[in-house]
Formats: structure tokens, C-alpha cells, sequence
């Protein structure tokens, strides 16, 4: 829903997880996991050659980005990723707007940003 407020069709948007596979009890991915999982994200990346990436969350953020900075600190900026220096927003995960709903108004501006540098604006 959040995708088609800013006009961005399902099928336009490609969207690749961190961890390829859900730890135990849905616990936080160990920094082992995220190391085994990389290259084939490396690799989904290669592939698609996204024009913008879409850090949603603390764990995507700090392993895209090799960082333990709060996404409250890094949002609202772009970011490079890669070699091929792919420009990185960064914005809140669904499930912390669920507990701190006061924060949809900020995930709505990364998602403005985000619109703007697809569209060239």
C-alpha cells in the first residue's frame, strides 16, 4: 500500500531480503547468517541493477550499510551501496510503525525522497 501511494506498481518494485531464509523464534539474524547470505544478494543486485535501494529497518540498514547508527539517524539522507554505488534510503520497518505509529509521517517523506529520485525529481 505504501508503494502505490507514490505511484510505484507491485511489479515495478523488486524486493530482496537480507537473510534468505527466517532465523529460529524470528530472532535477529546472527552476523554468521547475514555473511552466508550475502553473496546471493550480492548477486540479486548484480542482476536486477536497481536504479535506488530501500533499506527498510535496522537490520537491512546495518548490513547494507556495515553500520550499528540508528535508522532514525540514518534516514532522511542518501547512501551508496556496492561498488556500483547504488544510492541507499533508509526508512522505519512496517512493524515499528506498528508500535510507534507517530513515525508514519517520517516513513511517508523517505517514501516522497525515494519517489523523487526515481523520477528524476
Amino acid at each position: 500500500a505504501m508503494l502505490h501511494a507514490i505511484g510505484l506498481a507491485r511489479d515495478a518494485v523488486y524486493i530482496a531480503n537480507v537473510l534468505k531464509c527466517r532465523p529460529p523464534g524470528n530472532r535477529n539474524p546472527s552476523v554468521a547468517e547475514v555473511a552466508a547470505c550475502q553473496p546471493f544478494l550480492r548477486r540479486q543486485l548484480v542482476l536486477i541493477r536497481p536504479k535506488v535501494m530501500l533499506a527498510v529497518g535496522g537490520i537491512a540498514a546495518h548490513n547494507l550499510l556495515n553500520t550499528d547508527e540508528a535508522v532514525g539517524r540514518l534516514r532522511n539522507r542518501v547512501h551508496f551501496y556496492g561498488e556500483e554505488r547504488t544510492p541507499l534510503l533508509v526508512t522505519y520497518h512496517p512493524a515499528y510503525l506498528l508500535r510507534r505509529p507517530e513515525e508514519k509521517a517520517k516513513v511517508w517523506q523517505d517514501l516522497q525522497k525515494l519517489h523523487g529520485m526515481l523520477h528524476g525529481g
